[in-house]
């Protein structure tokens, strides 16, 4: 990502994970951002110019960034496993950052289908009354996974023009969770040429 970019390796379920984390230049960190990259079958990696603007994003806000490929991607081993074993190795990325920064609030971040992982994540972390801090999900998979439900101060933001994952599915989710959706008009699935209305939309509501 840039010259400030730490990559790591952990032991996950599928084997090694190859990990990435940024960190504030000029200050201490005041948190822990996990950003989830979209679905690996179809070329989704931690390089991911949505993952990325995610993470320079949190960085900017104060907050060490750190970021994993997904099993079978680049140099993580392992087999897809359908956002379970996802999931369980992002438990272990937080775990390992929680024990580097202890007592930081955690933020959780995605994009497609990291916004599924990251939804089980909060569940996961709710139910060891250890909350995430807030969501920032990006292209939500409603419709295409089950969505775990999400806090009500989530912040989401979509693709007017999403043919990947549907506006009108998103609505259809966050609709009996009473959550409003930050439309980007214009914006397809992967957002070209509308990164910057992402990192402008999340300094803004954070």
């Amino acid at each position: 990502m840039n010259a400030q970019t730490r990559q790591f390796f952990l032991q996950g379920g599928g084997g090694q994970m190859q990990c990435a984390v940024n960190t504030p230049i000029d200050q201490a960190p005041v948190g822990i951002a996990l950003i989830a990259h979209p679905h690996p079958l179809y070329g989704g990696t931690m390089e991911n110019k949505v993952t990325q603007t995610l993470s320079r994003t949190f960085v900017s806000l104060g907050y060490v960034a750190a970021r994993m490929n997904f099993r079978g991607v680049d140099q993580s081993e392992g087999v897809h496993d359908h956002g379970l074993g996802e999931t369980d190795d992002m438990l272990i990325l937080l775990q390992h950052m929680q024990t580097q920064y202890p007592g930081l609030p955690v933020a959780l971040a995605g994009f497609s289908f990291g916004t599924f992982v990251q939804s089980r994540l909060q569940r996961l972390m709710q139910e060891a009354g250890n909350p995430a801090q807030r969501l920032v999900l990006v292209g939500s998979a409603a419709g295409k996974w089950d969505m775990e439900p999400v806090p009500a101060d989530t912040i989401i933001i979509h693709g007017e023009q999403d043919d990947t994952i549907p506006l009108a599915d998103v609505f259809d989710w966050t609709r009996p969770l009473d959550i409003p959706v930050a439309v980007i008009p214009g914006a397809d699935h992967f957002f070209h040429r509308k990164l910057h209305h992402i990192k402008d939309l999340v300094t803004a509501l954070w």
